[in-house]
């Protein structure tokens, strides 16, 4: 797709978000709003997937490693054709493919169960070694929180891929500064954020602005032609994008709107 066909994509894919968090009065608006235009641009222009073909072993695999975030990827994966847009009504109901939180026993197209954070980025770099020992050119892209970040075992896989020149791996953090009980600065600091990650041997794409579709593109390919080393790019995001009393609101990290705020949300998004 072109930039704007991926713009016009992830307006759909957010007006689907919301709809589907009312309609089960359950989910995580913000993170999900937050990482709608990562994950849109990654499915849209940058991986190479075959939604017919969800088992091909050269695709390009992404985890999402802030797995509550998985109302962002199912949307994404139906806009994508790997299952039909009726799934999304199903959203967290009793014997529904679509879980709180990713399963990839459930739908194709999910590369790995997440939801515990900071688990999401093993398991990508266990696969970005599978390809190396398999002679085979897939990428792996990992989406992470800024809050998940907070966890050590983000540090322990970072310290394996760089050990291990993962230039086939693709970490992206959105960094929406937010986390459920308030500002990651005054619950746990992770800055200084790009020094660090550069102590762990990998290339930082730093500042890169997480809604700009352009922006994104570009640091995608950058990243794909970096050698030797990992690559982390971190997108300054905002919590609830595109609603505007969710924006930069950690009320609605886990909570969904109700009665008015609904109607409002879908209104401004349509």
């Amino acid at each position: 797709m072109n930039l704007k066909e991926i713009e016009c994509k992830a307006l759909v894919i957010r007006y689907l978000i919301i709809e589907m968090i009312s309609r089960a009065a359950s989910g995580h608006p913000g993170g999900s709003l937050s990482a709608t235009d990562i994950i849109a641009t990654l499915f849209f222009y940058k991986m190479r997937h075959k939604p017919n073909q969800p088992e091909w072993p050269e695709r390009d695999r992404f985890v999402l490693s802030k797995g509550h975030a998985a109302p962002a990827l199912y949307t994404t994966l139906a806009e994508a054709g790997y299952f039909p847009r009726s799934f999304l009504k199903n959203l967290r109901q009793v014997g529904s493919p679509l879980q709180g939180h990713p399963d990839m026993l459930s739908l194709p197209g999910i590369e790995m169960t997440t939801g515990s954070l900071g688990q999401g980025l093993s398991v990508s770099v266990g696969m970005a070694l599978a390809a190396r020992v398999d002679k085979l050119k897939y990428r792996v892209y990992c989406l992470i929180g800024d809050g998940e970040s907070q966890e050590g075992q983000i540090w322990e896989a970072a310290m394996g891929a760089g050990h291990h020149k993962l230039d086939n791996l693709c970490v992206i953090m959105d960094h929406n500064k937010l986390q459920i009980d308030g500002k990651i600065e005054d619950i746990k600091t992770i800055s200084p954020v790009a020094d660090k990650w550069r102590a762990f041997n990998f290339h930082v794409i730093d500042k890169v602005d997480g809604h700009n579709i352009k922006a994104l593109m570009t640091a995608l390919d950058k990243a794909e032609k970096n050698r030797g080393k990992p690559t982390i790019i971190i997108a300054d995001t905002v919590k609830g994008k595109g609603v505007s009393f969710m924006e930069h609101n950690n009320k609605f990290h886990g909570s969904p709107p109700c009665g008015d705020q609904i109607e409002c949300a879908l209104k401004e998004l349509k």
